[in-house]
């Protein structure tokens, strides 16, 4: 109450803000007229101007109301179209790092050049972040006249890319891109071993169109880049069979032998169930007598059974995924895309492969990863733009400290929102929503009807079908043609199904849309010059009927087959009607058959049915019970808050790790010369070592001399006689001892480094340090995510299991860090140079050259510490990947022997080098 009526006195946030911005837009438009009168060469010399203005000290809030002006003017000459007011009040939003919430057809795109712009003038780089290609190559190539006019350079990074063309789109000004693309090139560049094949620039200012989408809806969804692991497929085959053998439990304390609990999205297997599977899996053979599924050796069988229940109890076809080309593509249950590319983790893809009977391809092992919510906070400055973001203001505000501001329309909404209609049954339902459809259609107005999934908007167009309505179906299935067909849904008595609306970036204009019709006109090669002019004022003439024809019929009808999870998504259907002021109306269908009512509005709202009792087909309509479906809402977005931030939580942690990581990597990577790293490592290794076998001020009772000694040889190549040196001299204690073998081990480095020169040993460093950690952290990360399955059991103990996590992680990344150092010091303290003249001298010229091309940035080495090594060592060396095979060998007249000396220079035989790559 006291809330209530100091927002009546002082107005809410909201609304202060709005005052704040209305006076900034009161001094852009008091200098339209001086930049109208400026000439085209003196409107472009104002970016130059702003440059050295910032370069003198300004501010970017400095220039901001004369650089919004310019850009302005720059758009109604380029783009024949000027910012509106509001529009601008957006650019400020964007531009302080909020959120702008802007209504559909409101012009976001034209928005985000004001703070793009701004923004690029630092030099810094600009990111414009879309939900797919089709997006930022058409953003891209609209506003990329504007930018060019202004002096600024536009970059647009799309799938399958090159990296020499990846590093000049992300040297531009402006890059426009997909927030996968911009988060796998993140990862990418912190795998990479030369500093000159990164592409990314300094994360500066990113500005995220459909900001719900990416950073609400894909939060979930951590990026990993993966290699494929050692498993074996036959078992998700076998494992495939086990479910039709088990009985699905009726309730969940009734019989039978699982649980699937569909609002957590879990199974969860009985007492009885995990009998039954036992019984089932002996029969197989592949547990044996008496076995437990849940011994340690059977962990495996656990997991691939588990997979196996929920990939045929919990996904579906044409709802969480379709079969693609022979694959299993998976869609994205908020804005029903397929997510090429993308395969679910922990075996149940591969369990999801086996029930459709599809190739299966093997488990992957994470190289890399991270969440959208920590790579967006890697941003200096975030921004963002969408039609719906106030129902999920406060997680944007606790997750990534954004705040979202309602930017008002440029005009009034018209558009009339209608009470649900609920009916007992779905196919009661259904048979109301073609009866509405059919009514608009004979109206002759538009009717875009939404959907949840794939599976429902193909039975829609089904019985759309038998009614012989004409429509247009906007699915998954339809991706390339999604921006024609949504271009055309505002014509006369159109009828277009789709699946859920996000982020599909075009306006739904009533009459249908011009610009799209001309543009195919005019891409039409086979008509002349005269026949493009003339069917083109044709269709202006015929628009401007159409267009008056909508009107009249009432403006585009949505109908919402049912409601969505969230909230959020419901609006984003609605707001595709009312553009720019234009009337319009929505009504949601709903039964009690939907799986939002069923699991979570059930019980009140059958209660209020049953007092109701309605015939058939006679739909219950009331504020209360929309309302009470609202609140049902609420409850999943919360859960699905709590899922998201708990995704969050952990890691956070791994977040904090990764930093640790690249950083060290990108001091590598960056500095010239890594000898004194190197030096720095060997020494804090050996005195580690040391302190383990000789701990400080203890008794000498207590030091293990002969293991000292044997590591010392074994794992360093160091012949140091240390009971010799004790007998000498039996002052000598902890440091002595140290002292004594650091000086051993760098005298004897020294000397390689004397043989092959301070540039390639330096060179051969790097690589090997470079290997070493990425192959360390690749087993770490793997490490993590096993701790991260199970760590949930630790709550049956009474404990944290986040608490846990956090303390293991911590205790596993220092010994992550003993680990790296430790390999680093063994591998190159044990190094053995050999001159390799006598090989050189009996290669023909060709080949000389190629030799001593692939030893440019390493030495030769004879061997090195233990076979498991090996492989680091040969990725280190031949760094121009010269055809070192036996076949590219002979063919230029030599012939390398299987315990010949590798001729790439590393000291290893060739059987254990390049000869065994081939």
């Amino acid at each position: 109450m006291l809330t209530n009526l100091a927002k009546k006195i002082f107005g809410s946030r909201n609304d202060r803000l709005l005052k704040q911005y209305r006076k900034s837009v009161a001094k852009i438009n008091a200098l339209e007229a001086d930049m109208q009168a400026l000439s085209d060469e003196a409107l472009q010399a104002k970016t130059a101007e702003f440059k050295e203005r910032l370069a003198g000290g300004q501010t970017l809030d400095d220039i901001l109301v004369e650089a919004f002006a310019v850009c302005r003017e720059a758009g109604r000459r380029v783009l024949g179209m000027r910012h509106f007011d509001v529009q601008l009040i957006g650019g400020m939003v964007l531009h302080n790092g909020k959120i702008a919430e802007m209504r559909t057809g409101e012009g976001k795109t034209l928005v985000a050049t004001l703070a793009v712009y701004l923004n690029a003038l630092s030099g810094k780089g600009v990111h414009v972040v879309t939900v797919n290609d089709y997006l930022a190559r058409r953003d891209a190539g609209i506003m990329e006249p504007l930018y060019n006019f202004l002096g600024l350079s536009v970059g647009v990074i799309v799938a399958d890319m090159e990296p020499f063309f990846r590093q000049q789109a992300y040297g531009s000004d402006i890059t426009y891109g997909t927030n996968n693309e911009f988060g796998f090139d993140y990862l990418r560049d912190n795998m990479v071993t030369d500093q000159y094949d990164k592409v990314q620039r300094e994360l500066n200012f990113a500005v995220v169109d459909e900001v719900d989408s990416i950073l609400i809806d894909e939060a979930r969804t951590p990026l990993i880049i993966s290699g494929q692991a050692d498993d074996n497929v036959q078992l998700y085959h076998i494992m495939n069979a086990v479910p039709a053998h088990l009985n699905r439990q009726e309730t969940e304390d009734g019989e039978g032998d699982y649980w699937v609990d569909e609002k957590a999205h879990q199974v969860i297997l009985s007492e009885a169930g995990h009998e039954h599977a036992e019984r089932i899996l002996t029969q197989m053979g592949l547990l044996a007598e008496n076995d437990s599924l849940y011994s340690a050796g059977n962990i495996a069988l656990m997991h691939h059974l588990m997979a196996a229940l929920r990939a045929h109890t919990l996904f579906h076809l044409d709802q969480h995924y379709v079969i693609q080309d022979g694959e299993i593509v998976i869609v994205d249950e908020f804005t029903g895309r397929l997510m090429a590319g993308r395969r679910w983790s922990e075996g149940l893809h591969q369990a999801v492969e086996a029930k459709e009977g599809v190739e299966i391809k093997r488990e992957n092992q994470t190289l890399a990863s991270i969440t959208f919510q920590n790579y967006f906070r890697l941003y200096e400055k975030l921004s963002g733009m969408t039609g719906t973001a106030d129902t999920e203001a406060f997680e944007f505000q606790s997750i990534y400290n954004l705040e979202t501001v309602i930017i008002p329309t440029n005009r009034p909404i018209q558009r009339k929102d209608f009470n649900d209609q609920i009916f007992r049954s779905a196919d009661e339902k259904f048979e109301a929503v073609v009866k509405d459809i059919q009514t608009c259609h004979e109206n002759g107005q538009p009717v875009l009807v939404g959907t949840t999934s794939i599976e429902n908007s193909e039975l829609v167009s089904r019985l759309l079908t038998q009614a012989g309505l004409p429509h247009n179906v906007l699915n998954a299935k339809e991706h390339e043609r999604e921006a024609l067909i949504v271009a055309q849904a505002g014509k006369v008595g159109a009828i277009t199904v789709a699946t859920n609306m996000a982020g599909r970036g075009t306006d739904i204009v009533l009459g249908g849309n011009l610009k799209h019709q001309t543009d195919a006109i005019l891409a039409d090669e086979t008509l002349s010059e005269e026949e493009k002019a003339a069917r083109i004022t044709a269709l202006e003439n015929g628009w401007q009927e159409e267009h008056e024809k909508v009107l009249a019929a009432g403006g585009l009808h949505i109908i919402g087959t049912e409601r969505h999870e969230s909230r959020r998504i419901d609006n984003q259907l609605r707001g595709r009607a009312g553009r720019q002021g234009d009337p319009g109306s929505s009504r949601f269908y709903l039964s009690f058959e939907d799986p939002l009512l069923r699991l979570f509005a059930l019980d009140r709202a059958a209660a209020i049915l049953n007092r109701l009792a309605p015939e058939r087909g006679v739909a219950i309509e009331h504020g209360l019970l929309t309302r009470q479906i609202e609140g049902a809402q609420r409850k999943v977005e919360g859960r699905n808050f709590d899922m998201r931030k708990q995704v969050l939580e952990y890691d956070d942690v791994a977040n904090d790790q990764r930093k640790v990581i690249y950083h060290q990597r990108n001091d590598i990577l960056t500095n010239q010369d890594v000898t004194d790293l190197a030096k720095n490592i060997r020494e804090e290794v050996v005195s580690d070592l040391v302190d383990l076998h000789m701990p400080p001020d203890s008794m000498e009772e207590q030091w293990d001399i002969p293991a000292l000694e044997a590591q010392l040889a074994g794992e360093f190549r160091v012949h140091a006689d240390i009971q010799a040196w004790l007998k000498a001299d039996n002052t000598l204690d902890n440091p002595d001892i140290k002292e004594r073998i650091i000086s051993r081990i760098e005298a004897e480095y020294a000397e390689k480094v004397e043989l092959v020169g301070k540039q390639q040993m330096a060179g051969f460093e790097r690589n090997v340090m470079l290997q070493v950690i990425d192959n360390q952290w690749r087993e770490h990360l793997a490490a993590m995510d096993y701790l991260r399955q199970g760590i949930h059991l630790r709550s049956y103990a009474q404990k944290n299991p986040k608490q846990e996590y956090k303390r293991e992680a911590f205790a596993m990344f220092e010994n992550l860090w003993r680990s790296i150092k430790h390999n680093i010091a063994s591998l190159l303290a044990s190094v053995q140079i050999e001159r390799n003249e006598n090989v050189a001298e009996e290669l023909p010229e060709q080949t000389v050259s190629n030799v001593q091309a692939a030893q440019a940035d390493a030495p030769a080495m004879e061997t090195l510490l233990g076979e498991s090594q090996t492989d680091l060592v040969t990725d280190a060396f031949n760094p121009n990947n010269i055809d070192l095979s036996p076949e590219a060998l002979a063919a230029q007249g030599y012939i390398v022997h299987r315990n010949d000396p590798c001729p790439c220079g590393s000291g290893l035989k060739y059987k254990q080098c390049h000869g065994k790559l081939n």
